[in-house]
């Protein structure tokens, strides 16, 4: 399975530019699933009032650009429902099948906290014999939630990760696969923010020994994911059958 990422400058607060830019950045691309920016239509902006969605037109941009790619898309947008906001990961098919993760995780240091609804559920997708967790950015500081529990094969983490941080950005991706046993995904956004902060091109995918099996081309980041090699290394390293068990309370 080919995962195509597209190392999108997010143009502040303009959701048509933003569109546009998307459309341009995946011409004459293929892949089987691509992925775009946490709130790659507004950039990571606390003014939800302002920005959200309310005529879910960002799932509606995914929608038509998934069924023309014929390929699956994900990434998040700031959604409003029923009086509240989320940070909303988006992975729809070409069939217009979508499904929903909500940020979980909300960074407190930007008071993403005070804005936004965490999300309460864990969410894994199955496309094309993968079994694919959701994550988005802040998500990446937490292991215990990502924790594989023997349900899935590669995670996909979107991020508005800026570069003074970036360092942990990519050692904690890194990690997640190798104590995982699964492929990781990161894409980050690049450019400048409405606030200023600078996000340097630092996507990656990294194989479940940490090994990095990424290429990049342009503003393009892809990988092929090989459900074979992950078996036959889960195979031989059995590490997931010793891993600590217990639930996790998603609730409150």
């Amino acid at each position: 399975m080919r995962i195509a990422g597209l190392n999108l400058n997010i143009v502040w607060k303009n959701k048509d530019k933003n569109f546009q830019l998307i459309e341009e950045g995946l011409k004459d691309q293929e892949a089987d699933i691509f992925l775009l920016p946490e709130m790659f239509s507004t950039g990571f902006c606390m003014d939800a009032a302002e920005v959200s969605d309310r005529n879910e037109e960002s799932l509606e941009f995914l929608k038509k650009i998934s069924k023309e790619k014929n390929a699956a898309i994900c990434g998040s947008a700031p959604v409003e429902e029923n009086g509240k906001f989320y940070n909303r990961m988006y992975f729809v098919q070409p069939d217009s099948e979508t499904v929903f993760y909500d940020k979980r995780h909300l960074f407190s240091f930007s008071g993403e906290d005070k804005v936004y609804a965490p999300g309460n559920k864990r969410v894994v997708v199955n496309y094309k014999g993968f079994r694919i967790l959701l994550q988005v950015c802040y998500d990446l500081r937490f292991p215990v939630f990502a924790r594989n529990n023997d349900d899935y094969d590669a995670i996909l983490y979107i991020a508005n990760w800026p570069e003074k941080r970036v360092g942990a950005w990519e050692h904690l991706l890194k990690a997640r696969a190798i104590e995982n046993l699964a492929f990781v995904f990161g894409l980050n956004r690049i450019g400048t923010d409405g606030n200023n902060l600078f996000y340097q091109e630092s996507s990656h995918c990294f194989f479940a020994d940490g090994k990095e099996i990424s290429q990049k081309s342009g503003n393009i980041i892809s990988a092929e994911l090989n459900m074979d090699e992950l078996k036959d290394f889960r195979q031989h390293f059995q590490f997931l059958n010793d891993r600590d068990r217990f639930s996790i309370d998603l609730e409150g």
